[in-house]
């Protein structure tokens, strides 16, 4: 189960975070790491520092440009984030996320990212509208900010005791949904067909979007499709475009 389990920083702007997030990880079995646009050199002597004994994870990590290229084989992206947004998206806490996982990873297909945005303006409206769900972790309101190797850590570790429970009681695991779920990039090309779509039936105008497509985002990946169901949709899309163009 933890090795479907990967962490995804965003624009970190600090080797040593990269490090000390690398060590938090295989502190708890953890090794898959996706940088995304890092906005500084990923491996410095500062990194190995931070990790102490464990840069192999640094070495091995993917360095990409976007969310979605990290996540595009996850199933399942959960975004951290200590801001409330306008437009709400399912929050959960880190014991809510462990408790998941087990069904969420039944299938050998399903793949989890935990992503986690710059240390100093976190994720963007943008990125947390490509995640699932969104987990806070409930800290001192009073002094809420979090270094990011440590709420690596702290999900991380509820990661483990998830993965630790399931060892105790391996049946808890026969849960596999009847279909695959639909992949991160399956969903964004989706979403990209369903906007293409709205926009030729003359449903949906980019220049006053009035939260449309964003909160039909939230309501399919709220949905969690099979992509057995997401094909079905895209089929009704195509027939609509179609039957468009012949009205025209």
């Amino acid at each position: 189960m933890l090795e479907r389990i990967r962490i995804v920083l965003i624009g970190t702007s600090h080797p040593g975070n990269i490090g000390g997030t690398a060590r938090a990880m295989h502190n708890m079995g953890l090794a898959d790491l996706a940088l995304v646009a890092p906005r500084c050199e990923p491996l410095t002597a500062d990194t190995v520092s931070r990790a102490s004994g464990a840069d192999h994870i640094v070495h091995g990590a993917q360095t990409v440009e976007t969310l979605e290229q990290a996540a595009s084989d996850c199933t399942l992206v959960v975004g951290a984030s200590a801001r409330s947004r306008t437009l709400p998206w399912p929050m959960i806490t880190p014991r809510a996320l462990a408790d998941r996982l087990p069904t969420e990873l039944a299938s050998s297909e399903a793949r989890v990212a935990l992503v986690f945005g710059r240390e100093d303006s976190g994720l963007s409206n943008a990125e947390l509208q490509r995640c699932h769900a969104h987990v806070h972790i409930p800290t001192n309101p009073d002094f809420s900010s979090l270094n990011l190797a440590a709420a690596v850590q702290v999900l991380a570790y509820e990661c483990r005791q998830a993965w630790l429970a399931q060892q105790e009681m391996p049946g808890e695991a026969d849960m596999a949904p009847a279909q695959p779920l639909a992949s991160h990039q399956e969903l964004e090309n989706y979403f990209e067909h369903l906007e293409r779509t709205l926009v030729a039936i003359g449903f949906h105008d980019p220049a006053t979007p009035r939260q449309l497509m964003a909160r039909l985002r939230r309501f399919t990946l709220r949905a969690r499709p099979e992509r057995m169901e997401l094909n079905i949709l895209r089929g009704i899309l195509t027939a609509t475009e179609q039957h468009a163009e012949r009205r025209d």
